[in-house]
């Protein structure tokens, strides 16, 4: 079935017996807040610009295959990204370290020259990790201290937006100046802007 047909299945059997004709009305509500609320603020959208003038970027994506996309297309992501890899359309998702690979083999890079940062340290910060990445950001979505986890990013940030003052100043970072890719005239940095929902989930 296509994706709306599902999603109305999905709240027709939550409502129940008693209320499941609501569906009819309260799904095209929650689509339309749903993506209300996803929009990329101006502030986030001019850092993805600025970034893609020095820096290949890619997403990587957990989440059922036409779902995701939706995403990608209804926020306008495609010319925000060199490669945007979903993992419904792949026999692996974040963490394993083949979708991390898989995003370096499309960009033609090494994956000691990219840097993962992400939100959820279980599946970005992890995968990132495993994976062998040159380095790996945190950005929690509240105030959450790390917990003790063998997720341990290089460097936590507040907010997305202080990343390219992370970029240039810091010393460990310096050493992506020497990976510089002269064929593409760009550094390589992998970003995540996964919502804020579970590993695979389309629910929030």
């Amino acid at each position: 079935m296509d994706l709306d047909t599902w999603r109305h299945l999905l709240w027709t059997q939550a409502l129940g017996d008693q209320y499941h004709m609501l569906a009819e009305d309260i799904y095209p509500t929650w689509l339309q807040l749903r993506y209300h609320y996803l929009a990329l603020s101006p502030e986030i959208l001019n850092l993805l610009s600025k970034l893609h003038k020095n820096y290949l970027l890619g997403l990587i994506t957990n989440g059922p295959s036409r779902a995701q996309w939706e995403k990608v297309e209804r926020l306008n992501l495609y010319s925000c990204f060199d490669i945007i890899l979903v993992s419904g359309d792949l026999p692996w998702e974040k963490p394993n370290r083949q979708i991390f690979h898989k995003a370096c083999g499309y960009l033609e890079v090494e994956p000691r020259q990219c840097l993962m940062v992400g939100d959820k340290l279980e599946t970005d910060i992890l995968g990132g990790i495993q994976a062998d990445l040159g380095g790996t950001v945190w950005i929690p979505l509240s105030a959450d201290i790390l917990p003790h986890t063998e997720c341990n990013p290089d460097y936590v940030l507040d907010h997305v937006t202080e990343l390219p003052a992370l970029l240039p100043h810091n010393p460990k970072i310096t050493e992506f100046k020497f990976r510089y890719n002269k064929e593409k005239s760009k550094f390589n940095v992998s970003l995540d802007y996964d919502d804020c929902n579970s590993n695979s989930s389309d629910g929030s």
